[in-house]
């Protein structure tokens, strides 16, 4: 029992591979319909979480915290489903979330730019360069996305426990090598393994409701409490808003007790 999260450039054979590992594995698979399920409980379109997730930052976002809350909502979404373990993720940001949990094997699907490119002449019907163009757009843009939320660079391959090069290698290569990974016993599910994963799960599941009273509140659970940290404008009052996060967070199956730490908020003067 494991989770599988695979971190794949476009053009890459990603989907592809995923598919066929929670095929043989018998494991569920998840992508995109997370941001279907997230975007009913939280009310938000579906069309803004898939920008928060493809779209290097804005200045705005900078200022809105708009794609924090989207991400959070994201989050929560990924990490229920990570729960229920035997899971095979596919798709953007997966193992940026789950990077403390030893159950996870994180692995990251790399091709040739000329391989890429052919398929996207092919798909698309352009010219060679006009492909070059577009891939090297998207793959700047998930660098931005990563740096600004994670400081992190999604082609680090520290990142990943492995990096999986389609050339050489085909696609039923890198199934094989990622299912007789993830069958060694360093990638087993342990019950410590499994409370880190609730842990984290319920933390996002806070989060996800607290980024509305605060933005950048950050989160963490264990053993029924959490603990909130955040930041206090001038305009707010402390006591309020202790009040309203406590209340909040109380509603949470499985929290008993709220550990609240506010900082003031830094302000900038011109």
């Amino acid at each position: 029992m494991a989770i599988i999260t695979i971190s794949r450039g476009s053009y890459s054979h990603g989907k592809e591979i995923a598919e066929k590992v929670a095929k043989r594995l018998n494991y569920d698979i998840i992508s995109r319909e997370v941001l279907i399920e997230a975007s009913r409980q939280f009310n938000v379109p579906e069309v803004k979480l898939l920008h928060a997730i493809k779209d290097a930052p804005s200045w705005l976002d900078s200022i809105t915290y708009g794609r924090e809350k989207y991400i959070a909502y994201i989050q929560a979404a990924i990490l229920r489903h990570f729960k229920k373990d035997n899971v095979v993720y596919h798709g953007f940001a997966g193992h940026f979330f789950v990077r403390t949990v030893p159950h996870v094997l994180k692995v990251r699907i790399v091709a040739d730019m000329e391989e890429r490119v052919k398929l996207v002449v092919e798909r698309d019907g352009i010219s060679r360069d006009e492909a070059i163009k577009q891939l090297t757009k998207i793959d700047e843009e998930r660098r931005k996305w990563s740096h600004r939320l994670y400081g992190i660079d999604t082609f680090d391959p520290h990142l990943y426990d492995m990096v999986i090069r389609i050339k050489k290698l085909k696609v039923d290569d890198a199934v094989d090598i990622i299912c007789h990974t993830v069958s060694l016993d360093t990638f087993k599910t342990t019950p410590e393994s499994q409370k880190i994963m609730d842990n984290l799960a319920t933390a996002a599941e806070i989060r996800a409701v607290l980024v509305n009273i605060r933005p950048d509140v950050e989160v963490t659970y264990e053993d029924g409490v959490a603990t909130v940290h955040t930041t206090l404008p001038l305009e707010i009052d402390e006591t309020g808003l202790k009040r309203q996060i406590e209340e909040a967070c109380l509603k949470i199956p499985g929290v008993r007790e709220v550990r609240i730490h506010i900082s003031p908020a830094t302000v900038f003067k011109k």
